[in-house]
């Protein structure tokens, strides 16, 4: 479990909603919903009418929503976390060497643009 990153591409992004550190945020400013698309990874947490760094190109610290295995693609549960991808959006792989054993982990991924 990782919490470094090599974010290539940071954007500042004003929020329309409230936002938890480390999970997945849409383009429109709110956090990614269950299997959707998602801009990037909110570093800090937020509300309504403040701006945010969000990850969107590079690799990303991300909470985990439950245990991922190594090498797995990514996608969002209904709280933004990352979960293995199932029927939803892949929206990351898990870095080498990550994996998760449980929820509430943290974990280094790397970001694919959807």
């Amino acid at each position: 479990m990782s919490r470094q990153a090599i974010p290539l591409l940071t954007l500042t992004l004003a929020l329309t909603g409230t936002v938890v550190a480390n999970r997945f945020v849409a383009g429109d400013g709110t956090q990614t919903g269950a299997a959707g698309n998602a801009l990037g990874v909110g570093r800090t947490a937020g509300v309504s009418g403040e701006h945010i760094p969000v990850d969107v190109i590079g690799t990303a610290v991300v909470e985990t929503g439950a245990a991922i295995a190594a090498n797995a693609l990514i996608e969002a549960d209904a709280s933004g976390r990352a979960v293995t991808k199932a029927a939803g959006v892949t929206l990351a792989r898990l870095a080498p060497g990550e994996v998760a054993t449980a929820a509430g982990q943290f974990v280094e991924i790397i970001l694919i643009q959807n």
